[in-house]
């Protein structure tokens, strides 16, 4: 432990005048304890007893002096204890100034402890100096673990080295199997290229299933080529029934193509019957021009206007 003078010429330099001491803190109205006001004489006690600006030291009584003394005492005692700029380390007793030091050095501690750039290793003695060290190793190797940009790999040894490498592996082989462009397929053992490229294979082979822009058609096997081709068909001939414009009838079957002119021809009455714009009247056949006329003769009678009172 330093001396109480090192203490004192330590501290000194960030010290200020005792005067600011006591214009640091406002002056805090008094609550109205009672209708009487304070006499001032006493008013000028409190102020001096607060260490507030408006103190009259030569109005004090030497009872009230000695009473001010150790006000003023213990609140240098406090501010150095909080490490506060208004401490003035030369009014401090042994006792106070270990104390001060003590609590310097804790504060020092944990943030050496924390990683704090405002840290003084040259404050640390050689057993906190070693916890520091150890702290900011484990730092280090979680940072490298977890793939961190400020992993220092340097400062790994050869056994965190080691788990490293397999972690940084094994994230490369996750980014690989899900198809990520950070992967490097150059890290990948022969095993774990096989199993790359299956999954590889399943997600074209998904795409391709769901009509994706990004299948590839190329890399499909003879049967996984002929499943997606049966997809194609169907949602093309659901797009021909629909009467969509994606319809591609050059691409029907026989069979699917009877089936989209089918659907065609429902629609195209349902259109006639009720007079919409898309009927073509010469597509229909005797039996639909006569359910046509019937449904038009029904929609003529209901729009008639009934007649007029005699």
């Amino acid at each position: 432990m330093k001396s109480y003078v090192g203490v004192a010429w330590a501290l000194a330099a960030a010290a200020i005048p005792a005067a600011a001491q006591s214009s640091a803190k406002p002056l805090k109205p008094a609550s109205p304890v009672s209708a009487k006001p304070a006499s001032p004489g006493q008013a000028n006690f409190e102020n001096c007893l607060k260490g507030v600006s408006d103190c009259d030291v030569a109005d004090l009584a030497p009872s009230e002096i000695k009473r001010v003394s150790d006000a003023s005492l213990k609140r240098n005692s406090d501010s150095c204890m909080e490490l506060s700029t208004i401490c003035d380390p030369t009014r401090l007793s042994s006792t106070e100034a270990a104390a001060v030091q003590a609590a310097r050095y804790r504060r020092n501690l944990q943030k050496c402890l924390d990683r704090s750039p405002t840290c003084d290793p040259l404050l640390l003695n050689a057993k906190d100096a070693l916890s520091v060290h150890a702290a900011s190793a484990e730092r280090n190797y979680s940072n490298c673990l977890n793939g961190a940009q400020s992993c220092d790999p340097v400062r790994l040894t050869p056994q965190q080295a080691k788990t490293v490498q397999t972690a940084s592996d094994r994230r490369n082989l996750d980014r690989c199997m899900e198809g990520s462009p950070s992967c490097i397929p150059l890290r990948l053992t022969q095993n774990e290229a096989v199993a790359v490229q299956t999954a590889a294979l399943a997600r074209n082979r998904e795409r391709c299933q769901d009509l994706s822009s990004s299948c590839d058609m190329t890399i499909l096997t003879e049967p996984e080529a002929k499943l997606v081709l049966v997809v194609l068909q169907r949602r093309n001939l659901a797009n021909c029934q629909a009467g969509l414009a994606s319809c591609q009838p050059l691409d029907l079957t026989p069979a699917d193509l009877s089936a989209a002119r089918s659907a065609f021809r429902t629609r195209n009455v349902d259109a006639c019957r009720k007079g919409l714009p898309p009927c073509d009247p010469a597509l229909l056949t005797a039996p639909e021009m006569a359910v046509v006329t019937a449904a038009m003769q029904q929609r003529r009678s209901r729009n008639k206007p009934p007649p007029a009172k005699q």
